[in-house]
């Protein structure tokens, strides 16, 4: 008997690491015996491997099998490394050549009749091997698709166990997943459109400004006002995913299993609509290995938490350092595990319990129900809001009128102009918005001339600014002279800033 080696993968986070399968079959007691720092779905492999193996039509001698899993302070978790168990076993039991094997990653999920089932997580697998030098990744037929994203390594898809022992030896082909073609990249239709909204022109103007400029946003009205549907058009007034972006979202809904397996690489914006009921774990991430949470699944995307006040008030806070940070840290006995979140936050919520404050004559709630609904919401939270902008209830005259309204695309154009004007500001840098500028890049970026100096000035003695409102409002106003392409911030760009700074002290009195 003999010893066997192969190559496999384990999620750690969101990146992929190298797992070395060893097998050692010898004399002894009949025993399949695993090691490695394993989780109970790993350790079940046994079973699923043994019969898989027997039903595949190979011989499984009476023999001592020891497997190992390393490293072994990495631990592992999942069925994806039942194919890779299977063949280091036929390798020690000399039914397969070592050399087969050689410069190959081997994923798979193995039923007991020997059939290969797709697994999650396979692109961020793929691009590990890519790393790593690796030349081939047999994966289950039903990724192919997903691990051909990556160019530069071959991928084969394998239906069974006995198809890949006779490929291995030689006695068929298998066909290589053709790298996919960056035309995939065609973003699909958007469902809806802009022109579908009736009315709140102050509310679709700041929300192509929130777009242009990544900037954070709050939506204050009545039930019906239609703070909802604006921010589900949202998405389409975004520039399209480069191909980069693409693979950055794909990869985290490769970990979760969430994409679809004839059409993987997804070229749409994210756009993550939590219930207010979500959990702080399920918010960031979390699990005894954890995995990403709801704001990474909303990364370069949208996340939008409606009904704001209902949201636990733990939950929210949570939200604040990553929504400076871009990314969530989280950790465990086992290391540190990096989720990023570089997402869009937009909420939305009535002005009271009823919902038609400050109107006294509808308002049914007391003052201590409307400073208790929205006392809910801190005011650390609110100085991550760049933008709040207020949606009355739309007129008749509005909801009825039949003239032209702008589409999403032609909001998009504008859009992708600031865009374009940002990226070349920030050529060399690590940010891509105007949102994303630190101190040092404010003060070289959003000079401003004496008049517009007085009025921030006023504007934050008199409004009681915070320092970080303050660089707030700088920084949606070079947002505006992005979209009007000024390249001097002028006073009326600090004018409709400073005026998206104003509703919460309406509201909030603070």
């Amino acid at each position: 008997m003999g010893f066997g080696m192969v190559l496999s993968a384990v999620i750690h986070g969101i990146q992929a690491e190298i797992i070395h399968v060893e097998a050692d079959a010898s004399n002894g007691l009949p025993v399949f015996h695993m090691v490695g720092y394993l989780s109970t779905e790993v350790k079940e492999a046994s079973e699923r491997v043994r019969t898989a193996i027997r039903n595949a039509g190979v011989d499984f001698p009476a023999k001592k099998i020891v497997i190992n899993l390393s490293p072994a302070f990495i631990r592992k978790k999942g069925s994806s490394f039942d194919l890779s168990i299977a063949v280091s076993i036929l390798i020690a039991l000399g039914i397969l050549p070592q050399k087969s094997v050689e410069d190959m990653m081997i994923i798979g999920e193995l039923g007991l009749d020997g059939s290969v089932r797709k697994v999650a997580g396979i692109l961020p697998v793929v691009l590990k091997a890519k790393e790593k030098g690796i030349s081939t990744c047999v994966v289950p037929k039903g990724n192919r698709k997903e691990g051909a994203l990556v160019n530069g390594i071959k991928i084969v898809g394998v239906e069974s166990l006995k198809e890949l022992v006779r490929w291995l030896l030689g006695e068929i082909r298998l066909n290589e997943e053709q790298t996919l073609p960056y035309k995939c990249l065609k973003e699909q239709e958007q469902d809806s459109d802009y022109a579908d909204i009736c009315g709140q022109e102050n509310v679709k103007r700041a929300t192509e400004i929130a777009v242009a400029g990544g900037h954070n946003l709050l939506l204050i009205g009545p039930p019906g006002s239609g703070k909802s549907m604006i921010a589900k058009r949202m998405p389409g007034i975004f520039p399209p995913m480069t191909l980069e972006e693409s693979m950055e979202v794909t990869k985290i809904y490769s970990i979760l299993g969430k994409i679809d397996p004839d059409a993987p690489l997804i070229c749409k914006r994210p756009f993550q609509s939590v219930h207010h009921a979500v959990t702080k774990s399920a918010m960031l991430g979390g699990g005894r290995v954890p995995v990403p949470g709801e704001i990474s699944l909303a990364h370069r995307g949208v996340l939008f938490l409606d009904e704001l006040p209902e949201f636990q008030k733990n939950v929210l806070e949570t939200l604040r350092q990553p929504l400076e940070e871009h990314s969530i840290t989280i950790a465990r006995s086992g290391g540190e595990y990096v989720f990023p979140s570089d997402f869009m936050l937009v909420a939305a919520m009535n002005p009271c319990p009823c919902g038609c404050y400050p109107d006294l004559n509808k308002c049914t709630c007391t003052p201590t129900q409307i400073q208790n609904y929205l006392g809910k919401i801190s005011q650390p939270f609110l100085d991550r809001i760049d933008i709040c902008v207020e949606a009355p209830k739309v007129k008749y005259d509005q909801l009825t009128g039949k003239g032209s309204r702008e589409t999403s695309a032609q909001i998009r154009s504008r859009v992708c102009k600031a865009k374009e004007i940002q990226v070349k500001r920030f050529q060399g840098k690590k940010i891509g918005s105007n949102a994303a500028m630190d101190v040092k890049d404010i003060e070289k970026y959003c000079n401003l001339g004496k008049k517009e100096k007085q009025l921030l000035k006023d504007a934050y003695t008199i409004l009681g600014l915070t320092a970080r409102s303050y660089h707030k409002i700088l920084k949606v106003a070079r947002t505006i002279a992005d979209l009007e392409g000024e390249e001097e911030i002028l006073l009326s760009h600090i004018k409709e800033a400073i005026g998206y700074r104003t509703l919460d002290k309406k509201y909030w009195g603070r």
